[in-house]
């Protein structure tokens, strides 16, 4: 399953940032867990997992993102 960050966490056109993955890349994840914390005009927010299974990181913490930004993928 493709990780994106959702286009309603923050208005459109605004940029956040991934702080730290609460997992590591190859870790085992369920629906629900807390994967990463986001900060969007510093306001620091969970990031859940939408589904079960191995989370597959593309963009490391410390990395700026938009809404809809490919940022893991979980097999």
């Amino acid at each position: 399953m493709k990780v994106t960050i959702p286009n309603d966490q923050w208005d459109e056109g605004k940029e956040g940032v991934i702080v730290t993955w609460i997992y590591g890349d190859g870790a085992e994840v369920e629906v629900g867990d807390v994967i990463c914390e986001l900060m969007v005009e510093k306001i620091q927010s969970d990031f859940v997992a939408p589904a079960s299974g191995v989370l597959r990181i593309l963009v490391e913490a410390d990395s700026t993102v938009e809404p809809g930004d490919h940022v893991a993928d979980i097999e």
